[in-house]
């Protein structure tokens, strides 16, 4: 929906709020106490919260998670268990929140994956329907190439290493965030130190993928993972921290 993130407002054991930029796309130096653009406010979420593969089996990225028990920033590997991504995993951060969004779904923040419930797009992109998409689920087609130059690469993602799927199920594991995927949100939690996030990243990215990642907890998810693309969530169709929003269920 490209709003202000739910996790960039100041909570209780977050070390550091999801960073968020202006309508021209630069990080705002008060963004903590600056009121979401879709309110008439200058806080926007920022194109660099988009997913990127990491390699064709693992990619990282962030997500929407249920309004009614957020766990801003922390991390979540998502096995994916259907369609042709069956086996790929997906590390996301939780840095926003939804209404419409159910305590065993994640909102995929993928650009051109639909405005979703919210639309700041429209205000920070001047996105328009024809190339965005439904309200819900985005474009049925690439349309990246029509996307503002910051956005393609995460618009890309959708069509490349996530094969053009919409809403496949996942289980998911909590873990501690990849230092990689800080660096870009700003979001961090007490007990998410610099070091072990970096440990990871090297496990990562490198051969194995889930080597020395500490669990902390293992669930299976209803076949029902939706997986939509919206604006600054994670759910199936493809959403970005100023985009549209995919969703996954588990």
């Amino acid at each position: 929906d490209c709003c202000k993130p739910s996790c960039a407002w100041s909570r209780a054991g977050i070390t550091s709020p999801v960073r968020t930029c202006d309508i021209k796309d630069k990080p705002l130096a008060n963004g903590v106490t600056a009121q979401s653009g879709c309110n008439g406010g200058t806080s926007f979420m920022c194109s660099d919260q988009s997913p990127w593969a990491i390699n064709d089996n693992l990619a990282y990225g962030f997500a929407a998670v249920t309004a009614s028990n957020p766990t801003c920033c922390s991390c979540y590997k998502l096995t994916f268990t259907s369609t042709s991504i069956r086996g790929k995993t997906m590390i996301v951060q939780a840095t926003n929140t939804g209404n419409d969004v159910s305590g065993t779904q994640f909102d995929l923040a993928i650009p051109g994956g639909g405005f979703g419930q919210f639309d700041g797009c429209s205000k920070e992109w001047s996105a328009t329907s024809s190339t965005w998409g439904a309200q819900y689920g985005g474009p049925n087609t690439n349309t990246c190439s029509a996307f503002p130059a910051a956005l393609k690469p995460g618009c890309g993602f959708r069509w490349g290493w996530m094969q053009g799927q919409s809403n496949p199920d996942v289980t998911y594991q909590q873990v501690t965030c990849p230092a990689a995927i800080v660096a870009r949100s700003g979001c961090s939690v007490s007990g998410y130190t610099a070091p072990r996030a970096a440990d990871m990243d090297s496990t990562l990215e490198t051969e194995t993928e889930t080597a020395s990642i500490p669990l902390t907890t293992t669930r299976t998810l209803p076949t029902q993972t939706t997986l939509t693309t919206s604006t600054q969530k994670a759910s199936a169709p493809t959403s970005l921290g100023g985009d549209d929003d995919e969703e996954c269920e588990a």
